[in-house]
């Protein structure tokens, strides 16, 4: 990383940095990101029914097939990477904030981010939810009765259709975590947007909700973003290296 001077001087200065994650921290693990060159969905149009809650709830087969993939999912599998590990660092060195993410798949928590820390802003792949009474179930628990034999398990406890708990098109953020996320914005000194395209809202506006509460922006993404122009530096090296390195200039353990 060809760290600005400017950012190398003012970076160690951040005292409660909040942190955005997308799908690009997580490509390390082996998980791949849904809007890259090579995502899910740029990939297999079609999966993004499966994401859509109109469709999961009106058509038994998106609903099989749904359950067929997530017995597959590599989320479920994944290892946090050097990137999570580095965010983890910065919270016990007492930097880190809050740590908003867009990720569902729980590799922040893997690596040692509180769970008071981290902000699930589209929920987690880690628990499946029943759509009529709100029962939360641990995911595996579900995927076991899959490969048991049953294509679209119902709730356990009222019978409702089940999907993970995670947040689908045309579906409502939870009002709870979104002020959370937008109070973590307003009072950080330094958000870190790592990893996401900040093309879906309301996550993406989080970035000019810290700016205009007097916040500096750092944006650590492959591809440009739509908030590259207010950022005060915009990195594009690997998040597996860049990110580590960026957080040891905050420390002060790093060059």
């Amino acid at each position: 990383m060809d760290a600005p001077l400017t950012l190398a001087g003012w970076l160690p200065q951040a005292r409660s940095i909040t942190v955005l994650s997308g799908a690009g921290i997580s490509t390390d693990s082996g998980i791949p990101d849904f809007r890259g060159p090579q995502g899910v969905w740029t990939r297999d149009p079609a999966a993004e029914a499966m994401s859509t809650i109109g469709s999961y709830l009106a058509d038994p087969d998106v609903r099989r097939r749904a359950w067929r993939a997530r017995l597959d999912q590599a989320a479920l599998r994944a290892e946090p990477n050097a990137g999570h590990a580095a965010l983890a660092e910065l919270e016990r060195g007492g930097r880190l904030r809050a740590l908003i993410t867009q990720n569902v798949d729980g590799l922040h928590q893997a690596a040692g981010s509180g769970p008071d820390t981290v902000i699930e802003i589209h929920g987690t792949a880690r628990e499946a939810e029943c759509l009529s009474c709100g029962l939360r179930t641990p995911m595996q628990d579900v995927l076991a009765r899959v490969e048991a034999g049953e294509e679209d398990p119902p709730c356990a406890e009222c019978g409702g259709v089940q999907k993970s708990a995670t947040i689908s098109f045309g579906q409502a953020l939870r009002q709870d975590v979104l002020d959370a996320a937008i109070i973590a914005a307003r009072t950080c000194d330094l958000f870190l947007a790592v990893g996401t395209s900040l093309t879906v809202q309301p996550a993406a506006g989080l970035c000019l909700e810290a700016v205009d509460h007097g916040a500096r922006l750092v944006v650590l993404n492959a591809q440009e973003t739509p908030y590259d122009d207010v950022a005060d530096a915009v990195l594009r090296g690997p998040i597996g290296e860049t990110l580590p390195r960026l957080a040891g200039l905050v420390l002060g353990t790093g060059s």
